[in-house]
């Protein structure tokens, strides 16, 4: 059981420095988080000791802990707030706005179904362009807050 706790919190740590960096809105989810670690050091463990290598383990169980997290919406507005605006504004306000941007910014991705291959499609490009639309008239209206 000391392994399993010890790769709990391995998997926990990873997957909440990766949400708070993409997945700003899941970040303090103590619950989400929690499943997925036990779920993925239990993979892990049920892996190895089934005789796979530790890089076989290791996919396994990243597999089960990033599951569903392919399209993060926070780095997407964030991609558009640096490449669009970051004239407006200091580089260490850019990630605070893009937060605030990220709920601005929802209804726009409601409008499209997001798929995990969506980055590479036609599709992504429109989205970036109504987001780049979206944030513009924000700020005409707003100011930079």
């Amino acid at each position: 059981m000391d392994t399993l706790q010890k790769d709990l919190s391995y998997f926990n740590l990873r997957l909440q420095e990766f949400l708070h960096t993409s997945f700003p809105e899941k970040a303090w989810d103590t619950k989400f988080i929690e499943q997925r670690s036990q779920r993925s050091a239990k993979a892990y463990e049920a892996a190895f000791m089934a005789g796979n290598s530790v890089a076989q383990c290791e996919e396994i169980a990243n597999y089960i802990l990033f599951e569903g997290l392919h399209f993060s919406k926070f780095d997407t507005v964030f991609k558009v707030v640096v490449s669009e605006f970051d004239t407006l504004m200091a580089d260490e306000e850019l990630r605070p706005f893009a937060l605030k941007m990220l709920a601005i910014c929802e209804s726009v991705f409601q409008r499209y179904t997001i798929t995990q291959e969506f980055v590479d499609s036609v599709g992504y490009d429109l989205l970036y362009t109504e987001l780049t639309g979206t944030i513009a008239i924000w700020i005409e209206e707003n100011g930079l807050q």
